[in-house]
């Protein structure tokens, strides 16, 4: 394995995953949740996108080839999936959670971890470096992840519940600009 090709995709997949960033959506998503509930849910979370990291990472670009799917259609899907979520943050979580969803699954494991950003980075990664170094950085960024969110919880319940509020509408606007800004980079790859 060549270190500087696991160093390469480990660093440019944990800035892509965010844990900074995604932690506090991770709380504010999973608030109604026992700390038991919250930590099987990013256990959850992490092996889903790690599924889906390496499995587009050994076989993404064939099957967006197949598929004759452009990353750039790739980032304004999941720009769209992630102004969803960002609404749902700006507005509060109002209602009550699906009981048939996942917040673990979607929208966790994806878009905001196992993004279209950390997709297309995998499947460009794949092409341009040693399989091996590609899928070890990879799993080295998602334990790196797997750990923020577990520290996440722990940290949650030391901040009184109307700062959590209040980060959540203001990462939910964050989140939104983050969405629209892998819309329009979408557009203008396909353009």
């Amino acid at each position: 394995m060549e270190w500087r090709a696991f160093a390469e995709v480990f660093v440019t997949l944990l800035v892509i995953m965010d844990p900074a960033g995604t932690a506090p959506i991770f709380v504010a998503l999973t608030r109604r949740m026992t700390p038991k509930q919250r930590r099987w849910a990013a256990v959850r979370a992490m092996s889903a996108a790690g599924v889906l990291i390496i499995g587009f990472a050994l076989f993404g670009g064939v099957l967006l080839d197949y598929l004759g799917v452009s990353l750039a259609s790739l980032s304004i899907a999941g720009g769209l999936l992630l102004l969803l979520v960002a609404l749902e943050m700006l507005r509060g979580f109002d209602e009550a959670p699906d009981e048939d969803g996942d917040v673990a699954l979607v929208p966790l494991a994806t878009p905001l971890v196992a993004g279209p950003g950390a997709i297309a980075t995998v499947i460009v990664l794949a092409r341009q470096r040693p399989e091996g170094a590609v899928i070890s950085g990879a799993v080295a960024a998602l334990l790196a992840m797997t750990v923020s969110l577990l520290l996440a919880g722990a940290i949650s319940r030391l901040v009184a519940p109307a700062l959590l509020h209040f980060f959540t509408r203001v990462l939910g606007l964050l989140l939104a600009a983050i969405a629209v800004q892998l819309v329009a980079d979408g557009i203008r790859a396909l353009a």
